[in-house]
């Protein structure tokens, strides 16, 4: 095996010019694969992130029954607000667990009128981390003492022809099932190009929402943020156990639409690199039908010296291999290099402003990144398709009888 080894790495160089070519093919796909992955990675980050700070956090506490009418958002308050947060507040991975109203209503100015989800937070805790609060384009965002005051959307703004410091009527249903009607001043505008968002969303203090709508002391959730996207799931399980009496769920499950989103940009992107992949095997398949026809007489004379077919067929393979794991240790190197450099000072995306909420969530500068098993991966799987896209041609070989081989001209 050593000598059919040094045999295939000299043959190699021997054609230094072709195996250089291949290598160049095999480096620049293994490139691309890494920078794919980079892609689909810093991008899943800035949605799934952005998406946690604009749907409500990575987890929300509701009383039971709220999953089944989510839909309508219910009014249920949880039995015990402050347990749950101290509850929750204790997992190591939570940055902040707050309490939160969330209640249907109206929206109305000089006979314009919205249907809205009235969201009331805790300003002192959500500001930091509100994806609203990061976009105030008019105003400012809530604080704490705040009275009848409101935050919304510029298209909401626009819609209702408001602008900071004028008074909108706001209908939101109490906790008896009344409706109950308030003018509030609009202290702040946001903007996120996310125009249904914008249209449809109200933000104000919570102490004054459980004035308004009949809550003293209570909440209808507890909102969850995590350091980092990914372990919604295994959290949620252990939340789940030791919250028996209320529901747990994650972003992705009251918002499914986005995940669903983010699979199929998933499967297209992985189609994506499969075909880079394939162009590449085809040029080492060219390139190794070319060895194999170029060396007929040198593989006669192997055959003639008593080299068997599968030895033969072993030479041709382990060249298509020896390439490819030259070829995937440059390219995972350059790679590795390329997407870290980005991922340092980031990919901008101001053309990505007509790619209606996906774009938005992603914002206007990516930043890449791979693991090192993405890295790992991207190499033996680079390997064994050189390996593969050798086979033919060394089945080829392996087949030639040493007579005709050695009069091929």
């Amino acid at each position: 095996m050593a000598g059919i080894s040094t045999m295939a790495w000299r043959n190699m160089w021997r054609n230094w010019r072709r195996t250089v070519i291949a290598l160049v093919a095999v480096v620049l796909s293994v490139i691309l694969l890494l920078l794919f992955d980079g892609l689909i990675k810093g991008s899943d980050q800035a949605i799934f992130g952005n998406a946690v700070r604009l749907y409500g956090g990575n987890l929300q506490v509701h009383a039971p029954g709220y999953r089944e009418k989510a839909s309508r958002t219910p009014l249920l308050p949880l039995e015990n607000t402050d347990a749950v947060i101290q509850v929750v507040s204790e997992e190591p991975t939570v940055v902040a667990a707050t309490p939160r109203i969330n209640t249907a209503g109206m929206i109305s100015n000089r006979g314009n009128t919205l249907p809205v989800l009235i969201t009331a937070l805790d300003p002192q805790i959500e500001a930091p981390l509100s994806l609203q609060a990061a976009n105030i384009v008019e105003g400012r965002f809530l604080h704490v003492e705040d009275r009848d005051a409101v935050v919304i959307g510029k298209a909401m703004a626009e819609r209702l022809e408001v602008g900071v410091g004028d008074r909108v009527n706001l209908l939101g249903r109490r906790k008896n099932e009344a409706m109950r009607q308030h003018s509030m001043t609009v202290v702040g505008i946001y903007d996120l190009g996310i125009s249904e968002i914008e249209k449809s969303m109200v933000y104000m203090p919570l102490a004054n929402a459980q004035t308004l709508y009949n809550l003293r002391d209570q909440a209808t959730a507890a909102v969850v943020f995590l350091d980092s996207v990914g372990s919604e799931t295994q959290l949620m399980s252990e939340l789940q156990s030791q919250l028996p009496a209320y529901e747990v769920d994650t972003w992705q499950t009251l918002r499914p639409e986005i995940r669903e989103t983010m699979d199929t940009k998933l499967a297209f992107t992985s189609f994506i690199g499969l075909v880079v992949l394939l162009i590449a095997s085809i040029g080492i398949l060219n390139l190794m039908l070319m060895a194999a026809f170029e060396r007929t007489r040198e593989m006669g004379v192997l055959a003639a010296l008593g080299m068997k077919g599968r030895q033969v067929m072993g030479l041709f393979l382990l060249e298509g291999a020896l390439i490819g794991v030259v070829g995937a240790a440059l390219g995972c190197g350059f790679g590795a290099l390329l997407v870290g450099l980005l991922s340092q000072v980031g990919i901008g995306l101001e053309g990505m402003s007509g790619m209606g909420e996906i774009g938005a969530l992603i914002g206007d500068r990516i930043y890449p990144a791979v693991s090192v098993a993405d890295v790992l991966g991207r190499g033996v799987l680079v390997v064994v398709i050189t390996a593969l896209a050798s086979l033919y041609p060394a089945w080829q070989a392996a087949q030639k009888e040493p007579a005709v081989s050695l009069h091929h001209v």
